[in-house]
């Protein structure tokens, strides 16, 4: 009778996690991404995520856990250079006028009840030649894992900013 109680009590502590709304992605645009082909991305880390369970049955206890990695510069390249832009490891002087520089950051964490949260990055988009804001896009995501959080908020952002 108690290992039910424990399988309903996580079984409904998931399906309320995953009926968190996450906010609306806000965009600033300034300037069209249109008249540009390349882009440099100031360098992240890697950041790591995990989750995992213990359970038991009366006989002992057991446990399991699933750890995923992600690099923000990594999901932003492979967007973009899906869409057919190219990457630069620097900007170039006589590309400048159309190359975009891509900063990446963690701007907050919400909590979503029963100990979930979601996580917000922003993106900041400038133009290589002038250094001047061309976008800043804000977003939030929430997976298993900060990894996907953060994979999830980063393609929500990119989705807007191409809209």
């Amino acid at each position: 009778m108690k290992l039910k109680k424990t399988i309903s009590l996580a079984l409904m502590s998931f399906i309320f996690a995953s009926c968190v709304t996450l906010q609306p992605v806000r965009l600033t645009r300034n300037a069209s991404l249109d008249n540009y082909t390349y882009f440099y991305i100031t360098p992240t880390e890697t950041k790591t995520g995990s989750t995992g369970g213990v359970y038991g049955n009366g006989y002992g206890v057991y446990g399991s856990s699933r750890s995923k990695s992600t690099n923000p510069a990594d999901i932003i390249s492979g967007y973009l250079i899906k869409r057919g832009m190219v990457r630069l490891p620097e900007v170039k002087n006589d590309l400048a006028d159309r190359t975009m520089i891509i900063n990446y950051g963690e701007t907050g964490r919400r909590s979503t009840g029963l100990g979930g949260y979601t996580i917000e990055i922003t993106l900041q988009i400038l133009s290589a030649k002038t250094n001047e804001v061309i976008c800043v896009v804000t977003g939030e995501g929430q997976g298993e894992t900060e990894a996907d959080d953060i994979r999830i908020a980063i393609n929500r952002c990119l989705e807007e900013m191409y809209k």
